[in-house]
């Protein structure tokens, strides 16, 4: 019986929590996804210093009706402005921080006041009917663990690790560049190589190909190309002539 067919079309579903952002300075960064469980802990955590904080107005109810406005405004302002404070102000909650998790956008940058604005007031959809279990489903249907409030701001929940950038590609022996090339081009190959391994491929690419295309050198041949020249002028003219 023949095995069925895949799609080739439809890319196969994730079989970790890593996944490759590109920021908009062309840095891939890999971010690991949060789960459900360390989510729940970390939501937890900060329902109970939420308690804690709410603990603390109890004296105001001693001031009669004047009293009790003031607690109900403290509660409304804790419920939310705390994760939102917190959030923009920290990259997490105290509860997110201590199980090591952070919020970001979609693209790896740390998330803004609209996004964990928009995020927040949506945490009274994924609590229906209760106890977040709406959040809860569609989290646990989403490849990168998102509730609603982080699709509709399109933002992440995140371990915070930042695990290295990939590493571009290496060259062990030099190749003098062209010798047309004057001081300040050799400066940028030297610049380049330097901060190649933080780049996306296609970014790095993009960059070594002003400098290789005109000598016909394209796609993944020009970042080696750029690579070795730099090497080379590293090295101080390893044959001895002059760089």
């Amino acid at each position: 019986m023949d095995a069925p067919r895949r799609d080739i079309a439809t890319p196969p579903p994730p079989l970790d929590t890593l996944r490759l952002r590109e920021t908009p300075e062309g840095i891939d960064l890999g971010l690991r996804v949060a789960g459900a469980v360390p989510r729940a802990l970390a939501l937890a955590l900060d329902l109970l210093i939420r308690l804690g904080l709410y603990l603390l107005l109890l004296p105001l109810l001693a001031l009669a009706d004047l009293g009790v406005g003031l607690a109900l405004l403290a509660v409304f302002a804790i419920e939310w402005f705390y994760p939102v404070v917190f959030e923009v102000w920290r990259g997490a909650t105290p509860g997110k921080r201590a199980l090591g998790l952070r919020v970001v956008h979609e693209d790896a940058t740390p998330v803004g006041l609209p996004a964990s604005t928009l995020r927040n007031l949506l945490r009274t959809v994924d609590f229906l009917p209760a106890g977040y279990a709406l959040g809860l489903v569609v989290s646990l249907a989403d490849p990168d663990f998102r509730r609603i409030g982080d699709l509709a701001a399109a933002t992440l929940v995140v371990h915070d690790d930042r695990p290295a950038p990939r590493r571009g590609p290496a060259s062990t022996t030099g190749q003098r560049p062209p010798p047309e090339f004057d001081a300040d081009t050799r400066a940028a190959i030297l610049a380049f190589a330097e901060r190649a391994p933080a780049l996306a491929e296609a970014r790095r690419i993009e960059l070594a190909e002003v400098l290789t295309a005109p000598r016909g050198v394209r796609g993944g041949a020009a970042p080696a190309l750029i690579t070795a020249w730099a090497t080379w002028l590293d090295r101080g003219a390893p044959d001895g002539r002059a760089a």
